[in-house]
């Protein structure tokens, strides 16, 4: 299972519930095209499916992800 996942808004929150807005929020994307990496668990797999219709997921490896916080440290 990988470590990390790339959420990125590709569709707008606007004529959408307030809860979809909400998640969206919470998952830390301000807008179209913004890309947050958010940890691997089910809480945030729960959170991406529940507004899968406005974002796309990539899965990162977990090498990667190590190496890209030893990167910025």
């Amino acid at each position: 299972m990988p470590a990390r996942l790339r959420v990125t808004q590709v569709k707008s929150t606007i004529s959408h519930i307030g809860r979809n807005r909400a998640t969206i929020h919470a998952l830390g994307l301000h807008g179209i095209g913004s890309s947050v990496e958010i940890p691997d668990n089910d809480a945030t797999r729960g959170m991406v499916r529940q507004v899968r219709f406005l974002v796309s997921v990539e899965e990162l490896p977990a090498e990667a992800a190590a190496a890209r916080a030893e990167e910025t440290k």
